[in-house]
């Protein structure tokens, strides 16, 4: 769907903007960007924030200042949706003493809502899904013109690689494929993101050179399902496998000088291929972590949720990566107190847990979502049994993680600096190759500083559940 609508409150907003001297060609004012969600909501949000400073905006100080506000939203779960309103009826609320304001809403439930939004919330300006990100400029133009606009048609994606504006200048999300043509019958994704789309990888190559050229280090790979990458793109070889495959692509990209880290996210165990695992070892520059999310321990639950896997399967793959990387990290993806989930069931799912010995779990209770089988079936659990389960589940999590990380201690990790600790300046934070938050002292033996940026073997010292201290070495400095 792609509405334009003339809107008195546009207007309004036209005819200040005009008048304001701030809000020329050359400047046009300020933006806040408030990201809900996943990675590809952050990366999206990366893109649009630089399309906003090539059109002459710039970051502003405070959410209740900025010229204009983008809410990038995410629907997965029900609580993260609400928020989003409880933001957006803040900022109707200033737009009626602020009539230059901008409001914008953009993502899931941008594209799950529609014209649903404007009749909501009429101080909305642009309605936008996920696949319109790179439209944003000419969006905005008929947003200047006086109309109210909502986008969420579905769009071929346009390459766009020099609008993203980095909230890192170390680490960056490079998107590889769009969308999803999976059918969870708890998951609002395809519907809200798309069908998938593959970029070619001559385009995503350039990408990684350019951010190479400026300095960048690390890259993750990106996708709802990132295994997927390459089925929509033509070609098959000799073997008579497909010619374009996340495996291929790790080979195509992985002698980028300057690009030191490789990782990628998020996998799908139904694709997650014997072919695939060898490269990861194979290739020097692809990191020893891996989300795979298993989502339950029972294999009745997961044909509920058609997900296309046994928990057999699922323990093949972790079982043949510990093989091949003994050390490798595996985090994962959880969902308690689905519909019709019983005691028994669940069992499974903390048995699996701590059979896996997973580095991090994230973890939720279901949550009915719009336009999904799931919401509409009648086994749905109390609320009760919902919290109840999931605290269950996160004190296993976490003491799971904890004896999981007791391998780290008192070994030599190479950590990649990041930034500054914000609770203590005086050191600095970055992430091992299988990525553990790691806080290590900026200045090291015989006086040698880290910057962000560097490589440094860190002696580890100190353990918890999720992250971990230690001491620089000698002689481990490595500028980019």
């Amino acid at each position: 769907m792609f509405r334009s609508f003339a809107s008195p409150l546009a207007l309004v907003a036209t005819s200040a903007l005009a008048s304001n001297p701030a809000t020329t060609a050359q400047h046009q004012g300020s933006f806040w960007i408030q990201t809900f969600g996943c990675q590809m909501n952050k990366a999206d949000s990366e893109r649009m924030a630089g399309i906003l400073e090539a059109m002459g905006y710039h970051e502003a100080p405070a959410e209740l200042e900025a010229d204009l506000v983008l809410y990038n939203t995410c629907t997965i779960r029900d609580n993260a949706e609400q928020k989003v309103y409880s933001y957006l009826g803040r900022q109707a609320r200033r737009k009626r003493t602020h009539p230059h304001l901008k409001l914008v809403v953009a993502g899931c439930v941008a594209q799950q809502e529609g014209e649903a939004l404007l009749r909501r919330i009429p101080e909305l300006d642009l309605v936008m899904g996920p696949q319109h990100a790179n439209r944003l400029e000419a969006l905005l133009t008929q947003v200047d013109n006086g109309q109210q606009v909502v986008a969420t048609d579905d769009n071929h994606i346009l390459e766009d690689l020099t609008t993203a504006r980095r909230d890192s200048t170390i680490c960056a999300w490079v998107n590889v494929i769009y969308g999803c043509n999976e059918r969870c019958t708890y998951c609002v994704v395809p519907s809200v993101r798309g069908k998938e789309q593959s970029r070619s990888p001559e385009a995503i190559r350039l990408e990684i050179e350019g951010l190479a050229a400026r300095g960048f280090r690390e890259i993750t790979l990106l996708g709802q399902n990132i295994d997927a990458y390459g089925r929509d793109l033509p070609g098959i070889t000799p073997e008579g496998r497909r010619q374009n495959t996340l495996t291929d692509l790790l080979h195509h990209i992985h002698d980028v000088e300057g690009i030191e880290r490789i990782r990628f996210a998020t996998s799908h165990p139904r694709y997650f291929t014997e072919r695939l695992i060898e490269a990861c070892f194979d290739l020097p520059k692809v990191c020893e972590h891996f989300h795979i999310p298993f989502q339950s321990g029972d294999n009745d639950v997961l044909k509920a949720m058609a997900r296309g896997y046994t928990v057999e399967r699922y323990r093949r793959i972790v079982n043949r990566i510990r093989e091949l990387m003994p050390d490798a990290a595996i985090s994962t993806d959880v969902i308690v107190a689905f519909p019709g989930e019983t005691d028994a069931q669940f069992q499974n799912t903390l048995n699996l847990v701590e059979e896996m010995g997973f580095d991090q779990v994230n973890t939720a209770a279901y949550s009915p979502r719009p336009n999904t089988p799931a919401a509409t079936w009648s086994n749905q659990l109390p609320e009760a049994v919902k919290v109840e389960r999931l605290r269950q589940l996160n004190a296993l999590v976490e003491r799971v993680a904890l004896q999981r990380n007791s391998r780290y201690s008192g070994k030599v990790e190479q950590v990649l600096a990041e930034g500054v600790n914000p609770k203590k300046p005086q050191q600095l934070m970055g992430r091992t190759r299988t990525n553990r938050l790691t806080f290590f002292a900026a200045e090291g033996p015989q006086g040698c500083r880290y910057s962000p940026g560097d490589l440094v073997d860190i002696q580890i010292n100190s353990v918890r559940a999720f992250s971990l201290s230690g001491t620089p070495c000698e002689q481990t400095r490595s500028r980019h």
